[in-house]
């Protein structure tokens, strides 16, 4: 049983789509055990996004995940990283496959309505 992070964007919260998001999640077999609707302070989001420090979408993606609330949550299940990323889809939108979040309710690469940890 693996646990892994899940944070659903401001874009998805502002089109009030929490609850399919965690719909699509839930149906894949994934168990929801802990979430919060939270404003993400900024020297959180710095070091949740360190890696990507001085590339060139760094600053916007920072302004984005700061401008409005996220919803921060956990999911348990088999294999729980694997198959929410399977869930989740492309980064991109536009080549994520029909049926995944992002490829469904996706708008650009910047608004990609999920975050999806790439360990536990």
């Amino acid at each position: 049983m693996e646990r892994t992070f899940l944070m659903i964007k401001p874009d998805a919260v502002q089109r009030n789509l929490i609850g399919e998001v965690i719909s699509r999640i839930e149906r894949k077999g994934l168990k929801l055990v802990g979430g919060k609707l939270m404003q993400v302070p900024m020297e959180l989001a710095e070091t949740h996004y360190g890696e990507h420090q001085g590339k060139p979408f760094y600053n916007d993606l920072i302004s984005f995940i700061t401008s409005a609330p996220v919803f921060a949550m956990v999911v348990e299940g088999e294999d729980a990283v694997n198959v929410s990323r399977h869930i989740i889809g492309s980064t991109n939108p536009s080549e994520a496959s029909p049926g995944s979040i992002r490829g469904d309710l996706g708008l650009t690469v910047g608004r990609n309505i999920i975050h999806g940890s790439d360990s536990l």
